[in-house]
């Protein structure tokens, strides 16, 4: 209210003046600033910030009106007790203090801007006395205890905060022209704001009302992270593991780390899983119940129990699938038999549970041939329910398993319609259903593991009897290789590890990790060895028939080797042989432990993945992101991710070999050594060469995304 009289008595006054127009005098501003003075010196709460015109040189011919003001300012500065705390600064130096000033100021007005809308009454009395009032539109200024605004015909609502401009000259008196002009009224200051230069005089049309401005806060630069730039989608993920609930192989740690890196990409994600018996009872505690319903299952006649239990971790959710007379085995999977009922009824129940929870995703995204007939169902039984309208993608970690059984006995379990049963779709061999051959047929996007086995796989020799059909249906095969977690593979925070190490000290602190290796394996511990490690399942997919025809010749008195894995008792058998026969340079360890993997990763020089076929690998990711060198053999993904070490121009990340053959894998290990021996400068530039390469998911994720994207263009 005192701001409010304050106006009135000036624009009364600025009336009375307007008749006589008077001579330019410069004096009048100067004595102003005295004036103004003096009403900051009996100031002690903050005074009401007012709009302040700029000056122009036209309208420096009012000055008379301006020194009559000076009265009224006065009175006005020490009848506002309640809104002065602070002596207002003069504009000079608050043009000094402008760039700092900027954040504060902008962030006050929010609130700040609220008390002026109630001096309207006040202002409209004033001008029904004063019409003849400024021509150009006044200007908001930030400044603390200026001189009072222009009379307006309008009292328009109040500018929170005007663009700031640099060198506008501050006058103290408003100066009182011809026409009415709509007036903006500023913001109160609030104590902690500095002041802001005022802006230029700009000329508007006479009939042109300033419109509502709000102050627009200035942010302060981000620091430099990645935002998600692209538009957001909804993913299902549909699978039959995933650490740390369950975990057979690769499959789980794809089922845990893409969702989480595309949550990050402004993905909503749902992982959708078993709730098998031999989940942790950690995790168990921690799920909370949902929802439950029944549903009917193929030619049985009965309607099975659904529960679905959820547990949110990391911006994703886990909506676990409940049925004990499916799901209380001790282990995922038991045999075909007994598999593929369990998983007609996932996948059935995980888009039941979908419409259920009235959650629709943009994309399914299914794994393997466990839930190979989630896209067969999206286009049959579920295609007139809302989740049919999602678009399906299936991902082939490993085409040797397909989910073959008889048609009677899949058509009894899935109840899918007959016309699913044909040679283009599920049937195989006219007696035989292949749930993977279905799902690849009704999906919409097949992606393999990397880029070369997407190659690979339409041909005899990998194709495992289904290279026709996907080649028929190539159009829609993509390969996205895999990464690995930095959160679980980092050699600089591993707490399994003797010394963690970085990129900057990986030369000074590997060697300590493997002194600890050779004393915890029983080896000679003897850092000048050269130390090959081989992680694995013990298959004959993994080419260990190679590597068990040439331990002898490998083992020349300056290597070791460690072995690490559990799989084919013939495999196991051999190593253990090979432990007994050369003990101190040769270790077996048949089982599966984590912490020593990732020890072993660390400490060895060298790992061994000599496959006949791969479909993407992540013994090679990680071992180059501990500083050790892969020798790998050109097939699947491990062609995508390895190229070979070039003597001449020093190129490449790891040793690599063509055919399957042992001589091959063999002569692949001694060029390694030889480098070793006897260009340590070299091998130590590739070291630091593969810690350096980014293998993390970020790139797959990416690449994840942009397939979503594409199939639900709108």
């Amino acid at each position: 209210m005192a701001r409010k009289k304050t106006d009135s008595i000036e624009q009364t006054t600025a009336a009375k003046e307007t008749a006589a127009p008077a001579e330019p005098k410069a004096p009048a501003a100067e004595k102003a600033a005295p004036i103004a003075e003096k009403a900051e010196i009996s100031a002690k709460k903050p005074a009401a910030k007012k709009a302040e015109p700029a000056a122009k040189k036209p309208a420096a011919e009012k000055a008379p009106a301006a020194e009559k003001k000076e009265p009224a300012k006065k009175t006005a500065s020490a009848a506002k007790k309640p809104a002065a705390k602070k002596p207002a600064e003069k504009a000079e130096p608050a043009a000094e203090k402008k760039e700092t000033a900027k954040k504060p100021a902008a962030k006050k007005t929010g609130t700040a801007a609220k008390k002026p809308a109630a001096r309207k009454p006040a202002a409209k009395k004033a001008e029904e006395k004063a019409e003849p009032v400024v021509e150009a539109a006044p200007v908001v200024e930030e400044a603390p205890a200026v001189a009072a605004a222009p009379v307006v015909e309008k009292a328009e609502p109040a500018v929170e905060a005007a663009p700031v401009v640099e060198e506008a000259p501050a006058v103290a008196a408003a100066p009182v022209v011809e026409k009415a002009e709509p007036a903006v009224e500023a913001a109160p200051v609030v104590e902690e704001a500095p002041a802001v230069e005022a802006e230029p005089v700009v000329e508007a049309p006479a009939a042109e009302e300033v419109p509502y401005v709000e102050a627009e806060p200035v942010v302060e630069p981000a620091p430099a992270v990645e935002t998600p730039d692209m538009p957001r989608r909804s993913v299902a993920f549909i699978g039959s593991e995933c650490h740390p609930f369950v975990k057979t192989g690769g499959l789980g740690d794809v089922m845990y780390a893409l969702p989480r890196e595309l949550a990050r990409l402004n993905c909503d994600v749902r992982v959708i899983l078993p709730r098998y018996a031999c989940i942790p009872q950690e995790y168990q505690d921690k799920m909370v119940y949902r929802g439950e319903f029944y549903m009917d299952l193929g030619n049985t006649g009965r309607n099975y129990y659904v529960g679905i239990m959820e547990y949110i971790w990391d911006d994703v959710v886990y909506d676990f699938i409940d049925n004990e007379e499916f799901f209380s085995w001790g282990s995922p999977y038991t045999n075909l038999v007994d598999d593929i009922p369990k998983f007609c009824f996932f996948a059935k129940a995980a888009l039941a549970a979908l419409n259920y929870m009235n959650w629709i995703p943009d994309v399914v995204h299914c794994h393997d041939w466990q839930t190979a007939l989630v896209p067969v169902y999206l286009r049959t039984l579920f295609h007139d329910t809302p989740v049919g309208r999602a678009k399906s993608v299936l991902t082939i970690h490993n085409l040797r398993f397909q989910g073959v059984y008889n048609i009677p006995t899949i058509k009894y379990w899935s109840g899918l319609p007959d016309s699913v049963f044909n040679m283009g779709a599920l049937q195989q061999d006219y007696v035989e259903a292949n749930m993977l051959k279905g799902g690849i047929a009704y999906a919409d996007r097949v992606t393999t593991v990397s880029g070369t086995y997407a190659q690979e796989i339409q041909t005899p020799e990998y194709g495992e009897r289904l290279e026709d059909h996907l080649r028929y249906h190539n159009w829609k095969l993509r390969g996205i290789v895999n990464g690995i977690d930095y959160g679980m593979w980092d050699p600089e925070t591993d707490p399994a590890l003797a010394e963690n190490y970085g990129l900057g000290n990986v030369l000074e602190h590997k060697m300590a990790n493997k002194r600890a290796l050779q004393r915890e394996l029983g080896l000679e511990e003897d850092e000048s060895k050269f130390v090959i490690g081989l992680i694995s399942r013990l298959t004959n997919q993994k080419g260990l028939d190679l590597v068990s025809s040439i331990i002898p010749q490998v083992l020349d008195g300056n290597t070791q080797v460690v072995v690490l894995g559990t799989g084919d008792s013939q495999y196991e058998d051999t190593f253990r042989y090979y432990e007994a026969t050369y003990h101190g340079t040769f270790s077996a360890c048949i089982q599966y432990d984590e912490a020593r993997a990732h020890r072993i990763y660390a400490g060895a020089d060298a790992v061994l993945v000599p496959s006949r076929f791969e479909p993407c690998g992540l013994t090679q990711l990680n071992a180059m992101h501990y500083g050790t060198l892969p020798i790998v053999r050109e097939t699947g993904g491990l062609k995508d991710t390895v190229q070979p070490y070039n003597d001449f121009t020093g190129d490449g990340n790891g040793f690599t070999f063509d055919r399957y053959d042992a001589g091959l894998l063999l002569d692949a290990i001694n060029r390694a050594k030889t480098v070793y021996f006897t260009n340590r400068y070299h091998w130590d530039e590739v070291v630091q060469r593969d810690m350096a390469k980014d293998v993390s998911w970020a790139n797959s994720a990416r690449q994840y995304k942009n397939l979503y994207l594409e199939l639900t263009q709108w």
